[in-house]
This record gives structure tokens, sequence and C-alpha cells, in this order.
């Protein structure tokens, strides 16, 4: 029964290690988007760490599938059994951490392919852990596979080939893309809340300062409050969150007016889409003005979608000789359209139809 036991753990440990490691080598920027989260002020305070996100978030996943890989192969057992348990150690801590604190709303343990819940993400790490620990303590019942030899060469080539998708998605596109802008869906269809979508449930929290320290307040308490308080400020507090759609934030602003419903209609619509243009890749922007030519030609509607400043919008233009617009995006919802900074997406009629990175816009099929 042990034996048997030892073996499903080693299959199922290693196979979800593989898949959850090439989910993120997919999608190498999205995982190393999530670290900058932990890393943030607001969770563990290591801001310093930063900057070193995407060549952590590579280390990991390459180490994850070839960890996977060396655990079914039975190379270097004792090794491989305790760096799969110091890691779910580490990931149980900061998915706990998470969810007790409610500061992560979604670890990325599967990227965009799979959303799990900050409690159901800590479930998954703990039946994960049991069935390490179960390899741990039976570590005698895993044999090799193949001859020492023959394993060698097996995980230099799973390294490898990690490495090389690693680089090959980083350059252009992830393989398979899980976000709500790819290839065919309808951006507008992907907006929209169902009449019947469960709503949130938001709570009105005052802040008012009390002998000089700043105390919240609910709206069923606001008769509790001292004599001699000043107000300080207001927000809502979600108690329960409702039904949130795909695509959501994804605005086209410009001046404090929206375009979005009125450009989406466009047949041939082009969008130039760079979330930091301060960051932007300075060979990318270039290719940028002669492609806005040849797709006005084309009869294609232009536009640049940003998340940065007027200041920072008219400094590219100059820089780059741009001559077509720019509207304000967030952010995160810039990042979620495509990973490449900048990239190019053809829409039509509200439809994406096709994206490429900058190192790939002769591809394009205008």
């Amino acid at each position: 029964m042990r034996q048997l036991l030892t073996h499903f753990s080693r299959l199922f440990v290693g196979v979800l290690f593989i898949i959850s490691g090439l989910i993120k080598l997919n999608d190498p920027l999205g995982f190393s988007y999530k670290l900058v989260e932990y890393f943030s002020e607001a969770v563990f305070n290591v801001p310093f760490l930063s900057p070193f996100a995407l060549a952590i978030a590579l280390f990991l996943v390459i180490l994850e599938v070839v960890l996977g890989v060396m655990l079914l192969l039975g190379y270097q057992t004792k090794w491989t059994i305790w760096s799969l348990l110091l890691l779910i150690i580490v990931f149980t801590f900061l998915t706990f951490y998470s969810a007790y604190f409610d500061v992560v709303k979604d670890c990325g343990c599967f990227g965009d392919a799979l959303k799990l819940k900050p409690w159901e993400t800590f479930g998954k790490d703990i039946v994960l852990l049991v069935f390490i620990l179960i390899l741990y303590f039976n570590q005698k019942w895993i044999e090799p596979l193949f001859g020492l030899g023959t394993q060698k060469v097996i995980v230099l080539a799973a390294f490898f080939l990690s490495c090389f998708m690693g680089y090959w998605v980083l350059n252009h596109l992830p393989l398979i893309d899980f976000r709500p802008f790819k290839v065919g869906n309808n951006i507008n269809e992907g907006m929209v809340i169902p009449d019947d979508a469960p709503k949130s449930v938001v709570e009105m929290v005052f802040i008012y300062n009390v002998n000089g320290e700043n105390k919240e307040f609910t709206d069923k308490e606001l008769m509790q409050i001292p004599e001699g308080a000043t107000f300080v400020d207001r927000k809502d507090k979600v108690i329960k969150e409702g039904y949130v759609p795909p695509i959501h934030d994804f605005t086209m602003e410009k001046d404090g007016v929206e375009y979005r419903d009125l450009f989406l209609r466009n047949e041939k619509f082009m969008l130039m889409v760079a979330y930091d243009l301060e960051i932007a890749d300075a060979d990318g922007m270039k290719k940028l003005e002669a492609l806005h030519q040849k797709a006005v030609k084309k009869g294609y509607k232009v536009i640049g979608m940003t998340a940065s400043s007027p200041e920072q919008i008219a400094k590219a233009q100059k820089q780059y000789g741009l001559t077509f617009d720019f509207y304000f995006c967030d952010p995160i919802a810039l990042k979620t359209v495509e990973r490449a900074n900048p990239s190019i997406v053809l829409l039509s009629k509200a439809v994406v139809v096709q994206k490429v990175h900058h190192n790939d816009i002769e591809d394009l099929k205008l």
C-alpha cells in the first residue's frame, strides 16, 4: 500500500510541477508582475527585489519544470525531494499569508490558464505538501527509470528546452494565449456583466482623527465617534466581491473623453500598445511610425494606448517621430492586452484579429 501511494505521489507531484512550470514559462512576464505584487510595500515590503522579478520568475519556473522531470525519472532523488519540500513550504507560507491577510487575489500558480482564489491556492499547496512528505518518508521506493547517463541527458534537455522556451516567448509572444484579449475574442462581449451576476457587498468606512490617531468607523458606528474627532476620509470596503467581467478597466480616454465605444466600431482598427513609454523598447518604438503610415494607406484607424503621462507621451512622440495620438488606459489592463512594450493589436469591430510583438511586425497581415 505504501509503495503504491509513493508511486502515485511521485506521478502526481512530478506532473503537476511540470504543468505548473510550463504554464508560467509560457508567460514569464505575467508571473513576474505577480511577484512584483508580492514584493510591494502592501505585502512583504521588499520593493528592492522588484527590478529582479523577471529573473526570479524565470529561475523559479525553470526549476519547477526540471524538478518535476527529475522526480519522474528518479534522478538525484534525495536532493530532488528536499528541493521540492523547500519550495512547497515557501509557497505554502506565501499563499497562507496572501489568503489570511487578503493581500493578493490570485497567486499566479497556473498563470492565466486557471485562476484560483487565495484559500483555494493554499489548499492546493497543503495537498502538495502532504504528497511531498509521503515521498520524503518513502524515498526507498523511488527507483530510477533509466540508467544514469540517460537520466542526465533528459534532465539537461529539459533545462535547455525550458531556457529556450523562456527566451522565445519573451522575444515574441506566449505560445498559448489564455488572456481575455486573445485572438478571436470580442472585447465588448468580454466587458458585459450578466443581469443575474452576483453583486459586490460594500460597506462605507469613515476615517476620523481621534486624539492624533486615525480610526475607522462604519456607517453603523457614526454615533460612536468621540466628540472633537475630525473627519479625514471616506472609503468603500468590499465585504464580498461580486462578478468581475474578464475585461475591465479597459478605456480609450483622451482629455477626459472616452472614445472606446466609438473606436471599437471600426472594421479596420490598429492599437499601438505601450503601457509605459519610459521603459518601452527603443528599437520597437522606432518601427511604429512607418507601420502607422502603412496601416493608414490600408484604411486602418490607428491609435496609441498607454498609461504614461501627457509629458511622457509628448517626449516619445518627439523622440520617435510619432504622428498618431495616444489614449489613456489602466496599465494593468494594457499588460493584460499584451506583454510586449510596445506591441501591436489588430481589431475588427471589437474582435481581436491579430497580435504581434514589436519584433514580429513584419508578420502583420494588413
